[in-house]
């Protein structure tokens, strides 16, 4: 973890479980959390994607979303730097 970026691996998980996980940590987040960077992969399927980009893009605690040039990872902006 670098300073203010959380990353969590969310292979494996089913949509449920990476909910559970994602909530956790944005309730866990303090103002020196910035960035919530998630690895969910695209090779096998874009349901994990699919959920963050869905169930995120309105959650309070994020700003916005990030999809960089990483297929396999989606970045939900807490706050600018």
């Amino acid at each position: 973890m670098s300073a203010g970026v959380i990353t969590m691996d969310l292979h494996g998980m089913t949509c449920v479980q990476a909910r559970t996980a994602i909530d956790a940590a944005l309730r866990r987040s303090d103002r020196s959390v910035y960035r919530l960077e998630l690895i969910h992969g695209y090779h096998s399927g874009a349901a994990l994607r699919d959920m963050i980009r869905q169930t995120y893009s309105k959650h309070p605690k994020v700003l916005r979303i990030e999809l960089g040039l990483n297929l396999g990872a989606t970045t939900l902006v807490l706050r600018e730097y």
